[in-house]
């Protein structure tokens, strides 16, 4: 009699409980309502901002927030919006614009962004079958997809990641592990790293990201394990200078293992001779990586294809859709030439993926991830594909392509501009110059106009470093950047060094 009453109780404690804004069919109205009014902010921001950045200051910024009360909420999600606007929408960098050319951040297609309402409305979790379904069919379709676009057989296979870097990171955990099992017969998964690991080495361009050095940190290889290998003068690794570094740390008594070849570099947007590495990688034994983060929207066109010839030879490859097929963030994914490697990485969970999962057939995504949960990101690819197809995707790339090449006529022909690289994609680095007869250091005036294009906010540019020297730099992305956008942000950047020649 007394349990009876105690459930009782429950049932009614339950019935009486407030969950108005649950996301659930009786709720449906109020997401309506939401959906709604998020979009029209969203168009507002579209219509309103004509230029890439507000130029607000992070002190000027911070200012807002310090009225911020979190312990007291609003009342409406009309208010809620109007808050985000003044607090963000308002001065967040617009990358549609096409005077934005600053990082690797692209535009986003519809479909994608379509995408993203189901994504986040229903939530899946892409780990296992049971929390995914047909989003785990998707995702598996995908990633067949780009595995043929590389040239790996039917034995290939991937996994979606959150980026390049994450990407990059199993590549590298891959490398070590598969190293250790065959050459050493040591098991890292079960055992920890073995003495030799201190050893390990891996090669990489000194031109190629920082997610390697930071990845081998992780790994416990410490950044040490990173050889960097110098360039060319187009800035792409030097194989001759690779084999002699393989070489050397081998007479030094230290284990090559792998080698990163850069397809797209981030400052240079080039390409390491893919197929002169894989041969080399072949002949060391060496596991072959291709960080193609930035260079995969390659695989969209046909024009320019053939700059990645050899990607079809490495071990691995990590691929950004969110740079260069224009998705949203966060789209990316790590593919492999065997599926079999990913069994480094399985761990079995008896509530989540148990072993006789695999023998009934049931798919389990987590099997080949360092994620657990992840998000349905596969879905805006689909979309955009299925909508658009690779054809006018490649259009896009072969698009930003040419307007670099545009860009590169408009900067060697003009005395006040100095080009350090011409690029296999759309990465240009230059610097102002036009003060021969006077002493003023270039290192200050191009940062003091990177400075003030950031506080005008009317074309946005990146900086970087090459030896030890301050440029400026181009990322083209967006398939709307026209010559005359080019024109106009060097017009300003003349502006502000002569400017400050004037003034100093």
């Amino acid at each position: 009699m007394n349990s009876q009453l105690k459930v009782q109780k429950i049932k009614v404690s339950t019935l009486d409980f407030d969950c108005k804004h649950l996301f659930t069919a009786k709720t449906s109205e109020e997401y309506k309502h939401a959906i709604d009014l998020a979009s029209t902010s969203v168009i507002d921001f579209l219509k309103n901002n004509k230029k890439p950045f507000s130029g607000i200051s992070p002190g000027e910024l911070k200012k807002d927030f310090e009225t911020i009360d979190l312990k007291e909420p609003l009342s409406t999600y009309a208010e809620v919006i109007s808050e985000v606007e003044e607090l963000y929408t308002q001065h967040a960098i617009a990358f549609h614009l096409p005077k934005y050319v600053a990082h690797l951040n692209c535009p986003v297609v519809i479909p994608a962004v379509a995408a993203e309402v189901l994504i986040s409305a229903i939530n899946s979790s892409l780990d296992t079958w049971d929390q995914s379904a047909g989003g785990t069919l998707i995702e598996q379709k995908l990633i067949q997809w780009t595995c043929d676009e590389i040239g790996f057989d039917k034995n290939a296979d991937g996994i979606f990641t959150s980026g390049g870097s994450q990407s990059n990171l199993m590549g590298l955990l891959l490398a070590r592990d598969h190293f250790s099992i065959e050459n050493l017969k040591y098991n890292i998964k079960k055992d920890g790293l073995p003495k030799e690991a201190s050893r390990f080495r891996i090669f990489v361009s000194e031109a190629g990201h920082f997610s390697i050095q930071k990845n081998a940190s992780l790994l416990g290889l410490g950044e040490q394990a990173v050889i960097k290998v110098k360039t060319d003068r187009s800035f792409r690794m030097n194989a001759i200078l690779l084999e002699d570094a393989i070489k050397r740390e081998i007479n030094n008594g230290n284990i090559p293992i792998a080698i990163v070849a850069t397809a797209g570099t981030t400052d240079f947007g080039n390409i390491d001779p893919l197929i002169s590495i894989g041969k080399l990688a072949n002949k060391y034994k060496l596991w072959f990586h291709v960080d193609a983060a930035y260079g995969g929207g390659l695989l969209l066109t046909d024009k320019y294809r053939h700059l990645i010839n050899g990607i079809e030879k490495a071990h691995s490859v990590t691929v950004d859709y969110h740079k260069t097929f224009f998705q949203p963030v966060s789209s990316s994914a790590f593919i492999v030439n065997d599926k079999r490697y990913f069994g480094l990485i399985t761990h079995y969970a008896d509530y989540l993926n148990p072993k006789d999962h695999d023998d009934d057939g049931i798919p389990n995504q987590v099997n080949k991830s360092i994620q657990t949960t992840r998000r349905f990101d596969a879905l805006k690819l689909w979309f955009t594909l299925r909508l658009m197809g690779k054809q006018e995707l490649g259009k896009y790339i072969d698009k930003i392509i040419e307007t670099t090449k545009e860009a590169v006529k408009v900067i060697e022909k003009d005395n006040h501009f100095e080009l350090l690289n011409h690029s296999d994609l759309s990465a240009l680095v230059f610097r102002y110059s036009a003060c021969p007869f006077k002493s003023f250091d270039l290192n200050n005036i191009n940062q003091h106009i990177k400075a003030q294009l950031y506080k005008n906010g009317h074309g946005l540019v990146a900086g970087t470093k090459v030896n030890g020297q301050f440029y400026l730099k181009f990322t083209i992305l967006n398939p709307m950047t026209q010559r005359t956008d080019i024109l106009d942000i060097l017009t300003l950047i003349k502006q502000y060094g002569n400017d400050y020649i004037n003034f100093n």
